[in-house]
């Protein structure tokens, strides 16, 4: 399935969280990830708290987008709650 996002959204999360959706993407990857739908919002979006590529436990959020994508909307560094929930559930 295709990653997407907007550019300035992206942009926006690198100045507000340091991290780059290139590198919040590949969450989606790891196999040890854990997801939860968010019903906050008016469109149904997933919370995911998994390992990047380079080892750091994230937070990414996203929606579908269609059937063919997933539309990232935000990724930051888990808080050490998150992280002790990743890890023990790992």
């Amino acid at each position: 399935m295709n990653v997407v996002w907007d550019i300035k959204k992206a942009a926006a999360n690198i100045w507000n969280h340091g991290i780059e959706f290139s590198h919040a993407a590949t969450v989606l990857d790891d196999p040890m990830a854990l997801t939860i739908e968010d019903a906050r919002h008016g469109e149904q979006r997933f919370v995911t708290v998994g390992s990047d590529l380079m080892g750091r436990i994230l937070v990414v959020v996203y929606a579908y987008s269609g059937e063919e994508a997933i539309r990232l909307i935000s990724a930051r560094k888990a808080t050490p709650k998150e992280r002790r929930i990743y890890e023990q559930k790992g």
